[in-house]
């Protein structure tokens, strides 16, 4: 849902945007280019019709970016270069390097969101949809990937399968929390669309069904296995992973419903919410005056944060057995430490929205890595673990995906009556602590849980 977010402009640009319709026929005139080049120009709010690439120009808006938040976080810039210095120079220092790559991919996913926003400004609305819901998870994607990649003997599934839950509590309980709370601490309450709310709880209600049910299959038939009679370990693992894989397939048809909802049949609905709220938001006038990217600039930008993040995740994914050597347990390391930073630009985002009394961009940007997570991401994971022949399933710990269940329940029953406020909010966090306690005190799949990755011996 967040992929629809700055579409459509506030009326109170609408005349902005009609005098800068004159510009792109001008200029196609002199230079001969096809028309069609005036959906790429930087739009007539902020600076009208700057082109090219401008290093030091470039540089500043990158470092402005949004809101205040979000530049505050630029401030761990210096993290980067000296996070893969370290990686090269020093690899022996393991807690140390994944420490830095840790909190470097925190400016490197801002950065890369920031461009990827600035970007689907300049395209065909449904292309820079397609594009922006892209970007939005491409951190985790990146981080997913690299886990499969050096899951070398199944010991990395448990984090995996930990990360994939724990980026979906981190948006519903967290990230949504703080939202209710910071909003509400300025305004007694703050109404949410119920286009927002009831089709994002629902949604993410049949994606907890949907990732429970392979883990409540294996659970329930687990103390039916025999060694030595027709229903074996190994035969319920495969059948759980079978249908773990027709799980998967079926989230991701899921998902392109999702879109096809939201780009085609009801985009009418989500755009006259989100023009509500950019009439509503308290820094507006800032905002259509701020500095924008260029074209080529918003392409540099993005491939530039891309190859950060695509390091800063390796060297953390390497690096991730020696915090395990220091007792931090697979599932704290998955549910908490790395949803925790692959999130952090987003959720500062949508807190400095829901301040900004943007309670619904704020909800998009809740609501909708949660979806993506659970029907784009996790299918993704599981479906690209089958091609590499690795034994990666949605067969999660069953205490972990009741707590994702009862999380969806939670946050929809206080979403229910459309209103928010700091009450709410300060539950929704309080929830998220317990859980982050339990997590640390969870054993590992090593020492003895409900759902066992490995076939028995």
């Amino acid at each position: 849902m967040t992929s629809i977010i700055h579409r459509r402009p506030s009326s109170a640009n609408s005349k902005n945007e009609a005098s800068s319709n004159v510009l792109p026929r001008h200029n196609s005139e002199k230079t001969n280019q096809p028309k069609v080049l005036g959906l790429f120009r930087v739009q007539t709010s902020g600076e009208s019709g700057r082109n090219g690439f401008h290093p030091v120009h470039f540089l500043r808006v990158c470092f402005r970016s949004t809101c205040t938040v979000s530049m505050v976080v630029n401030i761990l810039w210096p993290f980067v270069p000296a996070a893969i210095v370290i990686a090269f120079a020093r690899p022996d220092l393991d807690l140390w390097v994944f420490i830095l790559n840790y909190i470097a991919i925190v400016p490197s996913a801002n950065l890369l969101g920031f461009a990827g926003g600035e970007l689907a400004r300049k395209l065909p609305k449904v292309w820079g949809i397609l594009l922006e819901t892209s970007l939005t998870s491409a951190v985790e994607l990146i981080l997913f990937m690299v886990l499969i990649k050096k899951n070398d003997h199944n010991d990395l599934i448990s984090v995996i399968q930990a990360a994939i839950l724990g980026s979906i509590l981190a948006n519903l309980l967290l990230c949504l929390g703080l939202c209710f709370f910071i909003g509400g601490l300025r305004r007694e309450e703050q109404i949410l669309h119920e286009a927002v709310s009831e089709v994002g709880s629902g949604l993410l209600l049949v994606a907890g069904f949907g990732l429970l049910i392979p883990s409540a299959f294996f659970s329930a038939l687990s103390g039916a296995v025999s060694p030595n009679g027709t229903f074996t370990a190994d035969e319920l693992l495969s059948n759980t992973r079978k249908i773990s894989r027709a799980t998967a397939i079926i989230l991701f048809a899921a998902f392109c419903m999702f879109l096809w909802y939201n780009l085609r049949t009801h985009h009418s609905i989500f755009d006259e919410v989100l023009e509500n709220d950019e009439n509503q938001n308290n820094d507006g006038e800032k905002e259509r005056n701020r500095p924008k990217l260029t074209l080529p600039e918003s392409l540099v930008a993005i491939a530039v944060s891309l190859t950060l993040v695509a390091l800063s995740a390796v060297f953390l994914v390497e690096n991730i057995p020696a915090i395990r050597s220091r007792g931090v347990p697979d599932n704290f390391i998955g549910l908490i430490l790395v949803p925790l930073v692959e999130k952090a630009a987003e959720h500062l985002t949508a807190i400095d929205e829901a301040w900004d009394n943007q309670i619904n961009f704020a909800l998009f940007h809740c609501l909708g890595p949660s979806i993506q997570t659970a029907l784009l991401n996790s299918p993704l994971v599981v479906i690209v673990g089958w091609g590499l022949g690795t034994d990666m399933d949605l067969n999660f710990e069953i205490f972990m995906v009741v707590m994702l269940v009862m999380s969806i329940l939670v946050v929809g029953n206080f979403m229910r009556d459309g209103k928010s406020n700091y009450m709410e909010g300060g539950l929704c966090v309080l929830v998220y602590l317990i859980i982050a306690v339990t997590a640390w005190y969870y054993p590992n799949p090593e020492d003895g849980t409900t759902n066992v990755q490995l076939p028995a011996k």
